[in-house]
C-alpha cells in the first residue's frame, strides 16, 4: 500500500516540529515547504536523516517548489508571521490573510482532494481564509486550536492535582484566544467530576491560565512563540485523518446550524476521519457556557467580517 504524502507548508519552529513529529509517527512522506531558500531543504534532510535512528521509513523532503507537495493526502499551514513590536492586530491579520491565502491556494491547486489542518493566527480567521481560497468544502479545512488549549488545560489541572494527564479528560470550545470557553462542567479525572478535586475559585484560575497559555509562554521565551504543543496537536488531529480514527477531538469546525450558530469557523468538539470532519457533535452547555460560546463566536465573526472586506 503506497504511503500517505504530508505538505507541511511554513518550515519555521512550529512547521519543522511538525514535519518532525508526523515523521516519527510514520503518518507518511511529508513534504516542508517554505518560502526561504535552503531553509526547508536543511531542515528536511536533517529531519529525514533522523528516520534511521528512530527507526521509520517516512521520507521528508524539503522545498520552494509546490510541484513536489502534487497529491498530498493532508496539507498543514503555518505559514506567517508573528506579530511584532508595534504592529496593530490589523496589520498582522491583513498581512497572513495575503500569506495564508496564497499558499493555501497553490497546495490546493497541486492537492485537489486532501485534507487541510490551518495553524497560523489569529487561527479563527486563517481558517476561513485557507477555505475561501482553497475552494474545498468547509468538512475538508480545520483549524488547530482545541486540541491545544485542551492540551493546556489537561496540563494544569493534572499538574494541580498531582494525576496523570491521561487520566484527566476536559473540552475547550469557542475561538482561540481570550474567548475560549474550558468546559469546566464536563472536565473528569478518571471519570470523576474535576470539582471534587479541585476547589471552583482555585478551577477558574486555572481556566484563565489556559486562556493565557500562549501569551505565558511568549513572555517566557521573549523573542518568540509556542511550537512543541501547536506541532503535536496538529499531528493528533492528522494521525486520526489519515489513518481514519475517527477521534473526537475538539477543532475549528464549519457550522451550519451546530450549537445555533451558521457559516463560522470555531472550536467545537468534531469526530476526525478520512473525510475530515466527519460529524460536529453538538453538547448540552450550561447557561453560563453558552454565553461564554456566544461572546466568542461573536469575536471570530468580527475577525472573518475583517478577513471578507480584505479577500
Amino acid at each position: 500500500m503506497a504511503r500517505k504524502k504530508i505538505t507541511v507548508i511554513g518550515a519555521g519552529n512550529v512547521g519543522a516540529s511538525v514535519a518532525a513529529y508526523a515523521s516519527a509517527e510514520e503518518l507518511g512522506d511529508v513534504v516542508l515547504v517554505d518560502i526561504l531558500e535552503g531553509i526547508p531543504q536543511g531542515k528536511g534532510l536533517d529531519l529525514y536523516e533522523t528516520t534511521p535512528v528512530l527507526g521509520v521509513d517516512t521520507a521528508v523532503e524539503g522545498t520552494n517548489d509546490y510541484e513536489k507537495t502534487r497529491g498530498s493526502d493532508l496539507i498543514v499551514i503555518t505559514a506567517g508571521i508573528a506579530r511584532k513590536p508595534g504592529m496593530s492586530r490589523d496589520d498582522l491579520l491583513s498581512t497572513n490573510v495575503k500569506i495564508v491565502g496564497e499558499v493555501a491556494e497553490k497546495a490546493a491547486h497541486y492537492s485537489p482532494d486532501a485534507v487541510m489542518i490551518v495553524v497560523s493566527n489569529p487561527l479563527d480567521a486563517m481558517v476561513y481564509t485557507a477555505w475561501k481560497k482553497s475552494g474545498f468544502a468547509p468538512r475538508r479545512v480545520m483549524g488547530m486550536a482545541g486540541v491545544l488549549d485542551t492540551a493546556r488545560f489537561r496540563t494544569f489541572i493534572a499538574q494541580e492535582i498531582g494525576v496523570s494527564v491521561e487520566d484527566v479528560h476536559a473540552l475547550v470550545l469557542g475561538g482561540h484566544g481570550d474567548s475560549m470557553v474550558p468546559l469546566t462542567q464536563s472536565c473528569s479525572v478518571g471519570g470523576i467530576p474535576v470539582s471534587q478535586f479541585i476547589s471552583s475559585e482555585r478551577l477558574e484560575k486555572i481556566v484563565q491560565r489556559t486562556r493565557d497559555g500562549g501569551a505565558e509562554i511568549v513572555s517566557l521565551l521573549k523573542t518568540g512563540s509556542a511550537y512543541y504543543a501547536p506541532a503535536s496537536s496538529a499531528v493528533q488531529m492528522a494521525k486520526s485523518i489519515l489513518r481514519d480514527k475517527k477521534r473526537l477531538l475538539p477543532v475549528a469546525a464549519y457550522l451550519q446550524g451546530e450549537f445555533g450558530e451558521d457559516g463560522v469557523f470555531v472550536g467545537v468538539p468534531a469526530i476526525l476521519g478520512a473525510a475530515g470532519v466527519e460529524r460536529v457533535i453538538e453538547l448540552e452547555l450550561s447557561p453560563r457556557e453558552r454565553e461564554g460560546f456566544a461572546r466568542s463566536v461573536a469575536a471570530v465573526r468580527e475577525l472573518v467580517a475583517h478577513v471578507d472586506r480584505l479577500l
